[in-house]
């Protein structure tokens, strides 16, 4: 006897078990090909071919679309994977416990490196401006989101040392603009500075900043002392 039709949940519609068989297995393979463009990306460069793609899943280009309704389905799928990359490098980062000297160099040295190691994955999303569930670029969401976890870190300074809370999120955006484009092009015209030269600067450089709007508050704090007690 078939299985195909499964007992309905509880107050609901039978289920068809070769369908949620079938739906699993498609987004498995999904998930697959996108890994698959990712290491072609890595290898071809930023101008990688949806043949190129389909011969490092190895498959032919006919069976990919099977499973992407065309090139901007794939690109979507890829965005989405590669700013999740992003974000589970950067999460752990965001630690109030830890120093102001400490979540800023981690942070930079963070994102520095995985730029240097994945340079042509971030390129591609620049040059095709792949656009998410948000309705803007996979590149912008990415960098919305780390200024909102450091709008949210900055929030502790606002609770604790009475800061003005209105500049909290120009000033998140705009040290997030700021290393962006430093650490960009670096990546691509590095003049001779070594990663962990480029990550002191850029350290050093967003704490002066932040140093001097807690100054004009009339706060002198010490980047290595925790504002939050473990």
């Amino acid at each position: 006897m078939s299985d195909a039709t499964e007992p309905p949940a509880e107050g609901g519609p039978p289920v068809d078990g070769r369908a949620a068989r079938w739906s699993g297995q498609q987004e498995r393979r999904r998930a697959e090909f996108v890994e698959a463009a990712l290491r072609a990306i890595e290898r071809h460069g930023e101008e990688v071919s949806t043949e190129q793609i389909a011969a490092e899943a190895g498959v032919a280009r006919t069976r990919l679309y099977r499973h992407f309704a065309g090139a901007q389905e794939l690109n979507q799928a890829i965005a989405a994977r590669v700013e999740q990359l992003i974000l589970d490098g950067l999460t752990p980062v965001w630690d109030p416990t830890a120093s102001p000297a400490v979540i800023i160099r981690t942070a930079v040295s963070t994102h520095l490196h995985w730029l240097t190691e994945h340079h042509a994955l971030y390129r591609y999303l620049v040059r095709h401006s792949v656009t998410t569930a948000s309705g803007d670029t996979v590149v912008n969401d990415v960098k919305r989101l780390i200024a909102d976890l450091l709008v949210r870190l900055l929030d502790e300074y606002v609770a604790l040392l009475g800061l003005d809370a209105r500049i909290i999120q120009p000033l998140s955006f705009g040290l997030v603009g700021f290393v962006d484009a430093a650490a960009e092009r670096w990546v691509v015209d590095p003049r001779g500075v070594e990663v962990e030269e480029m990550v002191d600067l850029l350290a050093e450089w967003i704490w002066s900043v932040l140093a001097g709007v807690l100054r004009a508050e009339g706060l002198d704090v010490d980047p290595e002392t925790p504002l939050v007690s473990p």
